[in-house]
């Protein structure tokens, strides 16, 4: 019962990633808030944990960022965990982006983690808690065919690791995981363009099987923990080795 306690607000929670991270902080005594787009999936969330508060939102409008956090604070008193866990990916040939695929891609994985952050860190300074941002091995790699989403995930290394630096001299704590392919919905309706080189692809595509989701909650629950309150600043690989050569 690591969490008991504790609050922690949860993006992404209607599915993949941000419900193994719901389902593991529940099972270990937080009480959690969980945001997420789609009410069904949400409610579906909220059973299987057994009964959370929940949030229906969009999370490219800066105003339900605020507003997220907002009540999560007043329904439950404070606030201890961060989890920006809320994401989309796709491929295509950077020359066929449009303005509005690449407007979506940067609102919801990098302006989103930003302007929950901003609401989120003067709650968590009262309570000494941390933040936690799911980037992306694309963020540390150079990717053909999914230029806008490396810059997106670039955005939230770069953004947990100045977060760490700003607040260095204060308890909280900032840090990230950078997955690579993991076995959710997402990774498993990805679809590549046609006339994509794959020998472009191979760098990236790894050798083992794809990840567990409940490994990443496993390793966020104990980023979250106070078993980790010496790490800061960190962008944590669990990617397969991908990253390594």
């Amino acid at each position: 019962m690591r969490f008991d306690g504790k609050v922690a607000l949860i993006t992404g929670a209607g599915s993949g990633i941000g419900r193994e991270v719901v389902l593991r902080l529940a099972s270990e005594g937080a009480t959690v808030f969980g945001h997420d787009r789609d009410g069904d999936r949400l409610a579906e969330t909220s059973s299987l944990a057994g009964g959370i508060s929940t949030r229906i939102g969009d999370v490219t409008d800066p105003a339900e960022c605020t507003a997220a956090v907002a009540a999560c604070v007043a329904a439950h008193g404070r606030l201890d965990i961060l989890g920006n866990v809320a994401g989309i990916a796709r491929s295509e040939h950077v020359l066929d982006v449009t303005v509005e695929q690449y407007r979506a891609m940067m609102a919801v994985n990098a302006d989103a983690c930003f302007f929950f952050c901003q609401a989120a860190i003067p709650h968590l300074l009262e309570t000494d808690g941390n933040i936690i941002n799911i980037a992306s091995n694309a963020g540390v790699m150079g990717q053909a065919y999914t230029v806008a989403y490396c810059m997106s995930k670039g955005a939230v290394v770069q953004l947990t690791r100045s977060l760490a630096m700003e607040f260095v001299k204060t308890k909280l704590r900032v840090n990230a995981i950078a997955p690579s392919g993991v076995n959710t919905n997402l990774v498993r309706g990805f679809q590549f363009p046609e006339n994509v080189d794959f020998a472009l692809m191979a760098p990236y595509m790894g050798f083992r099987p794809m990840t567990e989701p409940t490994e990443i909650a496993a390793l966020f629950a104990f980023i979250a923990s106070d078993e980790a309150r010496s790490m800061t600043g960190a962008i944590v690989n669990i990617d397969n080795g991908v990253t390594t050569g």
